[in-house]
């Protein structure tokens, strides 16, 4: 289950500290909920289902998408290599040029493997966990490729 948001002191509410597990159908319930944010979705959708298809087990979702913000930028998501067969991974999720370019084309958003750095020092399983404007925790959601 999604919880409600709460206010941190930010510029939009955030999902309370910790990792909240859902479903796709739970995800899309609660967040893509304008033209914009469906957008969004599909893409996310697509890059879950492509990970999936390669052996991920694990998915996690933040970004400006599973937030209060209007219109969100984009959305981010880091993915638990543990299972995958790298020779069934689409590249894309490897390909980290140009910006992440052909990852937020095909998926409107980014997709990074949860043990790469972030920032030089945090993990991105535990970046997502901070919020960028407070530097307080916040939450994420959680995909586990068995509750799709």
């Amino acid at each position: 289950m999604i919880p409600n948001f709460v206010d941190i002191g930010g510029p939009w509410n955030v999902l309370p500290l910790g990792v909240h597990v859902a479903t796709l159908e739970e995800i899309e319930k609660r967040f893509a909920i304008s033209d914009h944010r469906k957008y969004l979705f599909s893409g996310f959708r697509k890059g879950v289902l492509a990970l999936r298809k390669a052996g991920c087990r694990k998915i996690f979702l933040d970004g400006s998408f599973v937030t209060e913000k209007p219109i969100p930028a984009d959305l981010d998501v880091c993915w638990d290599p543990i299972g995958v067969d790298i020779t069934k991974l689409d590249p894309v999720f490897l390909d980290f040029s140009d910006g992440r370019k052909k990852q937020k084309e095909f998926f409107h958003g980014e997709f990074f493997p949860v043990g790469f750095l972030a920032n030089g020092k945090n993990f991105f399983f535990d970046f997502f966990q901070i919020d960028k404007f407070t530097g307080k925790a916040k939450g994420i959601i959680c995909v586990s490729f068995s509750k799709i």
